[in-house]
């Protein structure tokens, strides 16, 4: 079947029964928006803030809590009636876990609501033989509309009649310059940007106007078709969730695991004094195994990976910033590779004149888009600059209005060039009133413009490519500023110019003008014996902050940035050189030409992808992944949005970006700065640096915990902790330092390592070490006293003695893990205030009589603590003793090279 810019208009005319005079009857367009439906594209699903706050649950750590809450309500109907307030205080934390994460990604999603541009807009239309203005979502296919400049274009439409169209399709191609467009058919099959005939949804018309017939509505459009590519992309874990599940799944298989065997050894080894019945014992080791999970259970956890996340979500909102997902907050700092477009992303979307070439000499412009600001360089007097600059302003059918292009860019980059040469166009302009124009044209391919000068003559002013200009032309201005006679020689040297700009993807335009006392009578006369002026050179530049970024991430983060555009393939190159980009560059036809299994074996040393479709997007971002690595995509266009979402995290950029793009991110730039990217580095490794702190904080006090109880019930015939103890333990003395560990700021020289400490197991080897023998030397300790106390004084002692020990213990194993990392103690305020407050309510629950009794605990003697103050100095001696000599025997067996790195080279 033939494609729409394969028929002639009359074949399309015909297969849509619409006569280009009359249009649509209203009773047709009526009938065929029940057809084809309504020109809008399928949004996602609404916001549901019910599924949302339900999704929160789906979670293996959340899981466990619920489960523990089950066995601990479960206990109330078998002996202890404090079973049921331990199992409504799970169900409140597994709630307020729940809550965090809800209101975080529920105000993330309606902050994307709010950067929805999908403002409807109008369209003009023939039916029933008038020209009407309608919503454009009331197109349907064989509508005829009236295409002008500046409009947004409502479907995908053939065009009919041309005149002068041209049309920037950056949001759907990534091509960066305008395309020039025609009503000739295409025999052969071509891809979007090589469609002169059409013109698609979504883009904008820059120059010109046209009659056009509409071929496809809503999501039967090409930017429909993409929007489908994205939803056919299956959402993925991030690396942080991956860890989490990986390190929850293991803590159930342990916890499982224990309570089994403890409930064993209570039940046929373990003798209760007394003579007790089989009944009494079986609940009893069963209420041991659930103490056991108790303390296995780190209650805390899930709660404090919601706050910490949160508060670097929050942290990264104001650094512009967006976190949609909060399990994407770390993602991007255990990134190794940033898949990134072109234009707008890597560059501002806006062509600048770079380079000028008058009097036989090369100049150079400095300056990014369309800020005013900038300067012109020669190494020499150039007397012919203003009138070059000024023909650049006068040839022009474009304007600037509050930094932004009102007509062609390649125009308004002629006007900023002007502007920062201190001419004023519309000065310019009224002083030199247009009297004619001879526009451009695809064939033509020049514009020349006459104008009346203050002394009652005339200036033709003209612009184009630079060989047909050249043919018009018969003389040149010199260095000096003379005229004199274009030689052959000249013309090579302009020519050899010209060649020299292009080698560097510059678009370069020739200008010509002439000064006559009679007002030109037609195209001919007025563009005849022209005098050569010179030449303007123009790109879409990198923004300004670009390379510095790029090398930063690179150099000092390790990081790989690949570029991706559907932009021309010299032109890519041209860029990828200017802002550090390396690697060899292929194009989106010698992509194709590629099986799966050869494009995985060179998809390591490609830098830079051009002409690149959405579908060559995602198969570059899946190859990539394939390998290994942990892949980022930027973009702001349509057609990026199916790999920003096959990404391991994907960012858009607010302001610019497309909708499209924007619903497939994790992570929106608001400000659409890439050094935002940086800032988002920085907090993403911060925030894993601070997981993994409390992580194995937390777990190091639930393993220690366990090796307690479980020392307790083989040495003792009891309990040491109620599950009552320990679940306050858990949640309260813990949690709050484990959540003011999440605020830490991140370490200052953590952009310089490498994405590999980043990627690595939360809990490593090495660490699991640590927590184990940390456990174990407390739980000496713990015990010991406990032993003390119940010989000397009493059971409650006792349990008073080791309750606030387990506490006071597991803070020094805080400062421990604090101590590793190179931050400054009082960088981070709150830990010392959780610190204090952690103790001041182990104190309250130790001498208020309510809690005390509640708690089954009661004051300490003056001997406890000192016992305390001892084994606390002593195993934070230990354990910053036992370090270098774990370090060689962990890093020597299984070389994890990440993983000093990872405690911050920092030992105490």
């Amino acid at each position: 079947m033939k494609r729409w810019y394969q028929l002639s208009p009359n074949e399309l005319l015909r297969q849509f029964s619409t006569a280009k005079d009359q249009g649509l009857s209203e009773q047709e367009a009526g009938a065929r928006v029940k057809q084809y439906g309504r020109n809008e594209l399928r949004h996602g699903k609404k916001l549901n803030p019910f599924k949302l706050f339900l999704n929160q649950f789906n979670d293996v750590l959340v899981i466990v809590l619920m489960i523990a809450a089950a066995i601990s309500f479960g206990l109330a109907f078998v002996e202890e009636e404090g079973s049921v307030k331990e199992s409504l205080l799970i169900i409140v934390i597994v709630v307020a876990i729940a809550l965090v994460g809800f209101f975080n990604e529920y105000k993330a999603e309606k902050t994307v609501e709010a950067l929805s541009k999908l403002v409807g807009f109008k369209a003009r239309v023939r039916r029933n033989g008038e020209v009407k203005e309608i919503d454009a979502a009331e197109l349907v296919p064989g509508d005829i509309v009236l295409l002008e400049a500046g409009q947004k274009v409502p479907a995908d439409i053939r065009l009919l009649e041309v005149s002068d169209l041209a049309c920037n399709e950056a949001s759907l191609t990534g091509e960066s310059l305008p395309v020039n467009k025609n009503t000739d058919q295409i025999d052969l099959e071509a891809p979007l940007g090589d469609q002169k005939c059409m013109v698609f949804a979504g883009t904008f018309l820059t120059a010109g106007s046209a009659l056009g017939l509409v071929v496809g509505t809503g999501q039967q459009t090409e930017i429909g078709k993409i929007a489908d590519l994205v939803s056919g992309v299956e959402n993925e874990d991030t690396p942080m969730q991956k860890k989490l599940d990986d390190l929850g799944k293991k803590l159930g298989y342990f916890i499982a695991v224990i309570c089994v065997i403890v409930f064993i050894i209570v039940f046929f080894f373990v003798r209760q004094d007394g003579d007790v019945g089989l009944v009494h014992h079986l609940i009893f080791a069963f209420t041991a195994a659930v103490a056991l999970a108790v303390a296995a259970i780190p209650e805390g956890l899930a709660f404090v990976v919601r706050i910490s996340l949160a508060l670097g979500a929050r942290r990264m909102a104001g650094k512009n910033a967006l976190v949609r997902k909060l399990s994407a907050v770390e993602a991007l700092g255990s990134t190794d590779t940033i898949c990134s477009d072109k234009t707008g992303t890597l560059t501002k979307g806006e062509m600048t004149v770079r380079a000028l070439y008058v009097n036989s000499q090369e100049g150079t412009v400095s300056g990014s888009g369309y800020d005013m600001t900038g300067k012109l360089s020669f190494k020499s007097q150039a007397p012919g600059l203003q009138h070059l600059l000024e023909i650049g302003v006068l040839c022009n059918n474009s304007t600037i209005r509050e930094g932004t292009v009102i007509g062609d860019p390649t125009e308004g980059s002629l006007i900023v060039s002007a502007g920062k040469a201190k001419i004023d166009a519309a000065t310019l302009i009224a002083r030199y009133p247009r009297l004619q124009e001879f526009p451009f044209s695809s064939e033509r391919k020049r514009m020349s413009t006459v104008h009346k000068t203050p002394d009652g003559e005339y200036i033709v002013a003209a612009k184009g490519a630079l060989e047909v200009v050249l043919d018009r032309c018969g003389d040149y201005y010199d260095k000096a500023g003379q005229k004199k006679t274009l030689t052959n020689e000249i013309r090579k040297d302009i020519l050899e110019m010209n060649k020299r700009f292009a080698a560097q993807a510059l678009r370069v335009l020739a200008f010509a003008s002439k000064q006559t006392k009679l007002q030109p009578k037609n195209e001919p006369d007025a563009e005849k014996n022209l005098t050569f002026i010179g030449l303007q050179a123009m790109m879409d530049p990198p923004r300004e902050e670009v390379i510095e970024v790029i090398h930063r991430v690179q150099s000092e983060a390790g990081m790989r940035v690949i570029m991706i555009t559907g932009d021309y393939i010299e032109t890519a190159k041209a860029v990828a050189k200017e802002i550090g980009i390396t690697g060899d560059a292929i194009s989106g036809t010698e992509l194709a030409a590629l099986s799966q299994e050869e494009f995985e074996k060179r998809v390591e040393t490609i830098g830079v992808y051009a002409r690149v479709d959405p579908e060559h997007k995602i198969r570059i971002v899946q190859a990539l992944k394939k390998h290994g690595h942990q892949v980022a995509m930027t973009g702001d266009g349509v057609n990026d949005a199916p790999a920003i979402k096959a990404a391991d995290i994907g960012i858009a950029m607010g302001i610019t970006g497309t909708d499209v793009s924007k619903e497939a991110a994790d992570l929106i730039l608001l400000d659409d700065q890439f050094l935002t990217i940086i800032n988002a580095i920085e907090e993403g490794r911060g925030i894993f640096d601070n997981v993994r702190k409390f992580v194995n904080f937390l777990i190091s006090c639930n393993i220690a915990e366990v090796i307690a109880v479980v020392l307790g019930i083989i040495f003792f015939n009891d309990l040491i902790l109620t599950a009552a103890q320990l679940l306050f333990i858990n949640i309260v003395t813990d949690g709050l330092p484990a959540v003011a560990l999440g605020s830490d700021p991140a370490q200052a020289n953590i952009l310089s390592s490498k994405p590999k400490r980043f990627q690595e197991a939360i809990v490593s080897s090495r660490v699991w070490a640590e927590i184990f023998i940390f456990g174990s030397i407390m739980s000496i300790f713990l015990i010991g006293q406990y032993w003390y106390n119940h010989t000397h004084e009493s059971r409650i002692a006792a349990v008073s003695a080791a309750f606030t020990a387990m506490v006071v213990y597991e803070i020094v194993r805080l400062v421990d893990i604090r101590t590793d990392y190179k931050i400054r103690w009082f960088a981070n305020p709150w830990l010392s205030v959780a610190i204090v407050s952690s103790l001041a309510l182990q104190l309250a629950v130790l001498y208020a009589p309510g809690l005390a009794k509640y708690f089954d605990v009661g004051p300490l003697n003056a001997h406890d603590w000192s016992i305390m103050i001892a084994g606390s100095i002593a195993l934070f001696v230990i354990m910053k003793l036992l370090n270098p000599i774990l370090d060689k025997i962990i890093y020597k067996e299984h070389s994890l090279e990440a993983i000093p790195e990872a405690l911050g080279n920092n030992k105490a």
